[in-house]
């Protein structure tokens, strides 16, 4: 992966999902970093916390806001009254959005709905911060094909692809053995399957060391947010399947490793914290000054290790097959993951479920056929929902 130059500060920044999680956090980092002194903001974009967002937008005098929500449009405009900040909303304000010309997009919008604007600055040759999975796990030649055609470069924001992309030596790219994701296990990781089958979207939402959403905070309970992340690897990184390894490290202190022919392991530490990974994002090449928790070494009684129980959590053996199988797999992967999400948090299915539908859709939509476009990737995804509820609906019914 090669590396972007730096543009002349101010740099200009664009935030896509700046009320997330990822998005709050970026804001914070930009604070940390010299505010409006070092970043000149182009444009935000929200859903329906109208009134964070637009507390964004004054304080970091965004040129743009935009609300993803056609109906929050007037709630926004209101809460801007009085300030020469543009208000926008639906899919045509965060085109918009896209396309303001800022050197940095921050891609943290959750979800397929994140892809299309992603796509759009990609096009026009905007450096991304990626946080959204579905750009890759669901669109990964489109989108690889579309950052390099538009000239731009991607920078991983999620804490083990930074990892990753820190400790890849470039020169020694062809040396790679393989990448080590790291996993905590999440809530559940000592838990037999029969004590899964029981728990709660309240329960599984609490993950032991990260601070997250509630996506990703189940997911990686389930482990499927660390499937999403071995099929990312693949593109980002332009990997073999086999170059994959995921293991489980419960403390969370070393992110991620790179494993070199010569046996060399090098690995990125610290505290768990995903401000430092958007810091380096932000920053990159170089390094930003931020507050978070330093690593005490001398405070570190272990780090423990073990493999993956794949019978467990059958979230890696999925990731796995749709690596082998290539085609659109990822894709149907992302889509029905995010449906039995759903309807797992709306009590509609039980937490083991989410796997078997998940896998139910995959073969049932195994014809090897590529996604070639962004249209592709959306039929694809939209088929992958219409089989995955289908397949919740017959659950219920059994049920």
């Amino acid at each position: 992966m090669t590396h972007p130059k730096r543009p002349t500060l101010p740099e200009k920044l664009t935030i896509l999902g700046s009320t997330g999680s990822i998005g709050t956090n970026t804001v914070d980092v930009i604070n940390q970093l010299g505010g409006r002194d070092r970043f000149e903001v182009m444009a935000l974009t929200g859903a329906g916390n109208i009134a964070l967002l637009a507390e964004q937008a004054r304080a970091l005098g965004a040129k743009l806001a935009v609300t993803s929500e056609d109906d929050n449009y007037d709630a926004l405009k209101d809460a801007l009254a009085g300030t020469d900040i543009k208000v926008a909303s639906g899919r045509s304000g965060l085109q918009e959005a896209a396309d303001m010309d800022a050197d940095w997009v921050m891609a943290a919008i959750a979800g397929t709905p994140g892809l299309e604007p992603t796509l759009a600055a990609a096009r026009r040759g905007a450096n991304i911060a990626l946080a959204n999975k579905e750009c890759l796990v669901s669109a990964g030649d489109v989108f690889i094909r579309t950052v390099s055609q538009g000239g731009g470069k991607i920078i991983p924001v999620d804490s083990e692809h930074s990892a990753i992309f820190q400790c890849l030596e470039p020169a020694n790219k062809a040396n790679v053995e393989r990448i080590v994701l790291t996993a905590s296990g999440g809530p559940f990781r000592a838990h037999s399957r029969e004590e899964m089958a029981g728990v709660t979207a309240d329960t599984a939402r609490a993950h032991p060391n990260w601070s997250m959403g509630l996506k990703v905070s189940i997911g990686s309970a389930s482990m499927f947010n660390k499937a999403l992340e071995m099929i990312e690897a693949k593109y980002l990184f332009d990997l073999c399947p086999d170059q994959i390894e995921v293991i489980i490290h419960p403390q969370s202190i070393i992110h991620s490793m790179v494993a070199y022919t010569d046996g060399s392991v090098i690995a990125q530490l610290g505290c768990p914290d995903m401000r430092t990974a958007i810091a380096y994002a932000l920053t990159y090449p170089a390094r930003g000054e931020i507050d978070v928790e330093r690593l005490d070494f001398t405070r570190l009684a272990r780090l423990d290790f073990e493999a993956p129980d794949e019978i467990r959590f059958p979230a890696l053996r999925l990731a796995r097959t749709a690596l082998e199988r290539g085609g659109a797999q990822g894709a149907v992967l992302s889509a029905a993951d995010e449906t039995a999400f759903h309807a797992f948090v709306a009590g509609k299915i039980g937490f083991l479920d989410m796997a078997d539908i998940v896998e139910t859709v995959m073969d049932r939509m195994n014809n090897g056929h590529a996604a070639e476009t962004v249209e592709d990737v959306l039929a694809v995804d939209a088929q992958a929902r219409a089989y995955a509820n289908d397949a919740i609906s017959k659950r219920q019914t059994a049920a």
